[in-house]
């Protein structure tokens, strides 16, 4: 569903001539660095901040916004996932990272799910992108965070 979505918006933003707002990945890593738990209100600064540019505060610069910042959030989400599958294979072996593993399969499941379903919901108006968007980019930075987290426990 995340990819269906995803194309569907570059598809449109393609055949737009809507200026390209982009995310400051700092802000993103600022927000990761500075987070207490796993739901800080700084997540989607950066894709405020981006809706301020121009083409930024369209429905589609919206969309545009929330998924950049949402790719910084994987990108981050990934290093700590691969960072905490390799503490957790020196700590209890194969079948303790396995276990991650398994754990973050049925994540991007639940996600993927729950996202689509968000954008299902709001299929009548233009604001689905929007709404399955905030959607992908809160449970994606969380997720994130929750690894980290789960790093630390060690």
């Amino acid at each position: 569903m995340k990819h269906l979505m995803i194309a569907a918006l570059l598809a449109v933003l393609g055949n737009t001539a809507v200026a390209d707002p982009t995310v400051d990945p700092t802000i993103v890593r600022a927000c990761f660095e500075d987070a207490k738990d796993s739901h800080p209100g700084c997540i989607g600064d950066a894709a405020n901040a981006c809706q301020s540019q121009p083409g930024g505060d369209t429905t589609l610069g919206i969309s545009a916004c929330l998924q950049g910042e949402a790719q910084v959030w994987d990108d981050i989400l990934n290093a700590q996932y691969k960072g905490v599958r390799a503490d957790l294979l020196k700590q209890g072996g194969t079948a303790l990272s396995d276990q991650l593993l398994d754990a973050q399969r049925a994540w991007i499941a639940f996600r993927d799910a729950d996202c689509g379903l968000i954008y299902s919901v709001w299929a009548d108006g233009s604001i689905r992108t929007v709404m399955a968007s905030s959607c992908y980019l809160d449970k994606t930075a969380q997720r994130a965070l929750e690894l980290r987290d789960l790093g630390s426990m060690e």
